[in-house]
C-alpha cells in the first residue's frame, strides 16, 4: 500500500535588518553597560519578540561591535549565512546611518532610500532607530557585512545602483520559506476557508503595506486576506474554478506594473518590469526619462497618480482575463510605500 509522504514544513528565518537590530541593540547595550546580553532580544514589527545568538563581541575607545550570523530559514536566500554585523558609536541624540564593509550606498533614484545614503531600508533603520530611543541615547549605527559586495553581485543591487554590496532590509524582520508549490497551496487554502465561512470579498497582496491598506479600506477580516505574495496567478486561476464573489488585488506600483504588462507570477526574478512599455503610457516629453529609469517607483516619481492609474486598470483588464466568466467582480488597487491608496480600478 502506497503512503503519501507528508509535506514538509518549512522553517522561517530573519531578515538582515531584523539582524542588523539586533545587532545594533547589543554593542548599543555593550556601550552602556559594558556586558553584552547573548542572547539578545529584540521585537519585530508586528511585536514579536525574537532572540538571536551572538558570533562576535568587540569594543574599543568609544565603540562596540557586535555580529549576527542571519539565519534565513528554508529560504534560498543569497545571505543565509552571513555575519551582519553594526559597530556603534554614543551621540548626544539622534541616530545617524553609516555603510561598512559590504553594504552598499544608493546612487540612483527611485528606491525608498535617497542617493548618497547607505542602502538599509526604511523598517530596519525605524527598528534600530527604537532601540536607540528605548535605551534613551542617540547613536552613530554602522552596519557591515564581510564579504557582502561579493554576495551583491548576485543580488539586482547593481542593476538598481546600489554600489559597493548589499541592502539591509526587510519589513517585518521574517523571512518566510520561499516554496512556490507550499504557497500557491496556502492560497488555495485561504480561498477554500473563505469559501467554507461564507465570506463575499477576498483580498490578495503582494505584501504587509498593501494587505494592511486594503483590509483597512474595506473593514476586511483577517479571514479574508489571501497571502498572495507574488502568485497573482495561484489566486486568480483558483478562483476562476471556486469563484468568490468579490475580489480586490492589492500591490505596489511596480508590482501591479508588472500584472499590468501580463505577468502572472511578480517576482524579480522571473518577471521584469518593461520600462519601454510604460514609457508608451506617459507623456512624449517624460518618454525619454521613462526610458532611462532606474526603477518603477523612479518612473511613478516622473510621471505622477494618473500613471499608477492607467496602470490600475490594465492590471484589472489583465485580471478579468485570467477570471474569464466567472461570477466574480474584481478591483486592482495600487498603494504607496507609505500606505497610501495611489490608485484604484473598479
Amino acid at each position: 500500500m502506497l503512503r503519501e509522504k507528508p509535506q514538509q514544513t518549512l522553517r522561517r528565518g530573519w531578515t538582515t535588518g531584523a539582524c542588523a537590530t539586533a545587532a545594533t541593540k547589543a554593542a548599543l547595550t555593550a556601550l552602556l553597560t559594558g556586558r553584552f546580553p547573548d542572547p539578545v532580544e529584540i521585537t519585530l514589527p508586528k511585536g514579536e519578540k525574537v532572540s538571536f545568538a551572538l558570533a562576535r563581541e568587540e569594543t574599543g575607545q568609544g565603540w562596540a561591535r557586535a555580529g549576527i550570523i542571519k539565519d534565513a530559514g528554508d529560504d534560498p536566500d543569497v545571505t543565509h549565512g552571513a555575519l551582519v554585523m553594526a559597530t556603534v558609536r554614543l551621540r548626544p541624540e539622534g541616530v545617524v546611518f553609516r555603510a561598512g564593509e559590504g553594504v552598499g550606498m544608493v546612487t540612483r533614484p527611485g528606491l525608498p532610500i535617497a542617493p548618497g545614503e547607505p542602502a538599509i531600508n526604511p523598517v530596519p533603520r525605524q527598528m534600530m532607530m527604537a532601540v536607540a530611543a528605548a535605551l534613551g541615547t542617540g547613536a552613530e549605527i554602522e552596519i557591515s557585512v564581510p564579504g557582502g559586495a561579493a554576495l551583491a553581485e548576485k543580488t539586482w543591487n547593481p542593476r538598481l545602483g546600489i554600489i559597493g554590496g548589499l541592502s539591509i532590509l526587510g519589513t517585518t524582520g521574517i523571512v518566510n520559506p520561499f516554496s512556490c508549490a507550499a504557497w500557491i497551496a496556502s492560497i488555495h487554502r485561504g480561498i477554500d476557508v473563505a469559501r467554507a465561512i461564507g465570506l463575499e470579498h477576498v483580498a490578495g497582496c503582494t505584501g504587509s503595506t498593501s494587505e494592511d491598506a486594503v483590509r483597512a479600506h474595506y473593514a476586511l477580516p483577517l479571514e479574508a486576506m489571501l497571502d498572495m505574495g507574488d502568485f497573482a496567478g495561484g489566486v486568480l486561476k483558483y478562483l476562476r474554478l471556486h469563484p468568490v464573489p468579490r475580489l480586490t488585488i492589492g500591490g505596489g506600483f511596480g508590482k501591479m506594473t508588472k500584472l499590468a504588462q501580463g505577468a502572472m507570477d511578480l517576482h524579480s526574478g522571473r518577471s521584469q518590469v518593461d520600462f519601454a512599455w510604460l514609457a508608451e503610457r506617459v507623456p512624449s516629453r517624460l518618454m525619454p526619462e521613462v526610458l532611462a529609469a532606474n526603477t518603477a517607483q523612479h518612473v511613478l516619481e516622473l510621471a505622477g497618480p494618473r500613471l499608477a492609474q492607467d496602470v490600475a486598470v490594465l492590471a484589472l483588464a489583465e485580471a478579468r482575463k485570467v477570471l474569464a466568466d466567472a461570477p466574480v467582480v474584481a478591483d486592482v488597487m495600487i498603494v504607496d510605500r507609505a500606505g497610501k491608496v495611489i490608485a484604484h480600478a473598479e
